[in-house]
């Protein structure tokens, strides 16, 4: 009989809820984002890391060298989401690397831009003079574009993915082009006459918007993106990170910082408003 009413009691127990203790605090939800060289760590920074915080969340910033590793980091899962690519470059990494990721809100972005240290103006060039530009096939047209828009060359076109210097059908200038990785840019004005630089990596760079000779007339496809796996587009954290983007706080965080200007701004902006 003992034994019997031991046993109850011991089952009872073992079925019994464990409540949590009234004194513990709910956890801050982490929230892990990665980077590369440029603007977008400080947008985030100013208008949406607080925006996430109201909500309970704890951010972790990564900073990847390069965005082939940022995206790898996404896809394995080492990091929540990246901001550092437009959504050309995107589907072009994810046809070559079979991965799944997507674009979830655009961001504001600064253009790609032609500038120089050894040139006042674009006149009196002589036959010969070099222009930096990156190697990748779709940043690559975007400089060609630029180079374009100049008169200095004529290119056919190509899909993004598949854009080479063979893409040059006219040299009207007798100009040279030097492929480098996109990040060299900056540095490649101490040797080349002029570099096509990414917005990016001219503003890590101290380049400022207005000292390029001219900047790309930049499509919403070029306007750069914070990315996440397809599978999680639509988890809580994807939908937080949307809102605080397209929150009102931020669009006033960066229309109040004069460093922003000229950045193409998201649709989601709308016209600036009027005092």
């Amino acid at each position: 009989m003992f034994q019997r009413l031991l046993f109850a009691v011991l089952l009872s127990a073992a079925i019994l809820p464990v409540l949590p203790s009234a004194q513990a605090a709910p956890q801050d939800r982490e929230l892990k984002v990665g980077f590369v060289p440029g603007p977008y760590i400080d947008e985030f920074k100013l208008g949406v890391q607080p925006e996430l915080e109201k909500k309970g969340y704890k951010i972790r910033f990564y900073e990847f060298s390069t965005g082939l590793e940022a995206n790898s980091a996404v896809f394995k899962g080492d990091i929540d989401a990246n901001v550092m690519q437009h959504t050309v470059f995107l589907d072009s990494y994810n046809e070559r690397n079979k991965t799944d990721l997507v674009g979830i809100v655009q961001v504001p972005t600064p253009p790609m831009g032609l500038y120089s240290k050894k040139h006042k103006d674009l006149k009196s060039l002589k036959k010969g003079f070099t222009v930096a530009v990156p190697n990748d096939p779709v940043n690559l047209q975007r400089a060609l574009w630029i180079l374009q828009r100049l008169g200095w060359i004529r290119i056919r076109e190509n899909k993004p993915v598949d854009v080479t210097e063979l893409d040059v059908v006219e040299n009207k200038v007798g100009l040279k082009l030097v492929l480098l990785e996109n990040a060299q840019g900056p540095r490649a004005l101490d040797d080349a006459d002029f570099a096509a630089i990414q917005g990016n990596f001219a503003i890590f760079a101290k380049l400022k918007l207005s000292e390029a000779f001219i900047l790309e007339d930049m499509k919403s496809p070029y306007i750069n993106v914070l990315a996440v796996k397809k599978t999680r587009q639509s988890d809580a954290y994807a939908r937080d990170l949307v809102e605080a983007y397209r929150s009102e706080n931020f669009q006033k965080a960066i229309r109040g910082e004069r460093f922003y200007d000229g950045f193409a701004l998201p649709d989601y902006f709308g016209a600036a408003k009027s005092n």
